[in-house]
């Protein structure tokens, strides 16, 4: 079935929350808190740089090393649930979440919170990629309505780690960290009860460490995951440079990036399907990185014309496209595979690139403002935005791009952030 006649609605995403077994509530909850470590920071990184007299080039490593360990560990999270099995592999990812954001809370300097955060980021990649499976195999109403609740457990938890954040954060930067642990810890606790044990190890399927990386060697899935590498890498600036860039109080940076992790999750799951139905998967991912990189001019320009106001205003609506591509993108790169490479093998390489464009963007932000002013990152997040663009382009023109989507590849989408 196509992605015009399967595309998700209010009323899919209601019928999807109705009748689910407790396991896939209890999974679903520890999605939510796992994900909401991707913006627990950015309320308080000008409050970490007071307290621990830390330089714009380590804060950023906060986020460039929880993404740079992301990036090798979907070459091994593949093997991992097959030699371990999928709940064993979860259950050890949210234990590494739980160590690293309790100690985080009594860490003295800002080098031993990026030491952590390297725990962290392997934890995260650990669960989310066992997390999904779980969903689908217990979740009714099939794989489509499964998608929904898994897209939605990201989009709460996009916009309630910021906010978690800004209000244990005014009280304290190190309060956020340990409110997390403590989340996470029953979110593990409640995962290691309920969750089905696993299967025998003779019945699961064979992975190999170097397939995603072999599946790469199909060249238009190669320059369109390049495409999203930079996609990311606009988004990554955000992150991990805007809270910076503004220097304002945790809660009021808090709210901005509430504001931004909401309106991702409402057009991730209400704005993209109706975009793709309008105009097709590809030219709806064009189109949103074309906004985007608009969006990053406009913080850009907020910067030089010292407009707090106007870089948070950049923030918040920047979550609109966000949340387009995050639910398109992934489908456009995986229509590019071809039938003899598993979809879970060209994911995990897709993946695999797309996350060092997040890293490698989160480590160069500050070093670009050092070399060219703090308008810069925005300004180069944009010249990012007009790669990624430019790599679909490229990709179009190797290999005729089918326009319709299977639910396989709406899956593995869901699965990628």
């Amino acid at each position: 079935m196509t992605a015009d006649t399967r595309q998700p609605s209010e009323h899919s995403l209601t019928e999807a929350f109705k009748g689910q077994p407790r396991t896939v509530w209890v999974t679903a909850f520890a999605a939510v808190i796992a994900f909401m470590g991707i913006g627990l920071v950015d309320p308080i990184l000008n409050s970490i740089a007071e307290a621990l007299h830390a330089p714009h080039e380590k804060l950023t490593l906060l986020f460039g090393v929880y993404m740079g360990v992301q990036v090798v560990a979907m070459l091994i999270t593949g093997w991992a649930a097959y030699r371990f099995g999928p709940k064993r592999t979860l259950i050890s990812g949210l234990t590494c979440i739980v160590v690293a954001a309790g100690v985080s809370a009594f860490a003295g300097g800002i080098d031993q919170l990026i030491a952590l955060r390297v725990i962290w980021g392997l934890g995260n990649a650990l669960f989310i990629a066992t997390a999904l499976a779980f969903i689908v195999g217990q979740a009714k109403g099939g794989q489509h309505g499964a998608i929904l609740l898994y897209e939605a457990a990201l989009g709460c938890g996009l916009a309630i780690g910021p906010l978690l954040g800004a209000v244990l954060g005014e009280w304290s930067w190190r309060a956020p960290f340990a409110g997390t642990a403590i989340l996470m810890l029953i979110g593990a606790v409640l995962c290691a009860v309920m969750l089905p044990s696993d299967e025998p190890a003779d019945q699961r399927q064979p992975v190999n460490i170097l397939d995603p990386i072999k599946a790469l060697r199909n060249r238009a899935l190669l320059v369109n995951s390049i495409g999203s590498a930079f996609y990311t890498g606009a988004l990554f600036t955000v992150i991990a440079w805007a809270p910076l860039a503004m220097g304002l109080r945790p809660i009021y940076a808090g709210m901005i990036f509430f504001g931004w992790g909401l309106l991702t999750a409402l057009a991730g799951v209400f704005v993209a399907p109706g975009i793709a139905r309008a105009i097709g998967d590809r030219a709806g991912v064009v189109s949103a990185i074309t906004v985007y990189a608009l969006i990053m001019a406009l913080a850009a320009i907020g910067v030089v014309a010292d407009q707090v106001w106007l870089i948070g205003f950049a923030v918040v609506v920047s979550g609109l496209p966000s949340g387009v591509l995050n639910t398109l993108f992934t489908g456009v790169a995986m229509s590019a595979v071809d039938e003899q490479t598993p979809r879970s093998v060209a994911s995990a390489g897709y993946s695999f690139l797309r996350w060092m464009g997040a890293a490698v963007s989160a480590i160069l932000v500050a070093y670009l403002a050092a070399w060219f002013g703090e308008s810069a990152p925005f300004w180069f997040a944009a010249g990012y935005c007009a790669v990624a663009v430019a790599a679909l382009v490229a990709a179009n023109g190797s290999r005729r791009q089918r326009h319709d989507v299977d639910d396989d590849a709406v899956l593995v989408g869901a699965e990628e952030f």
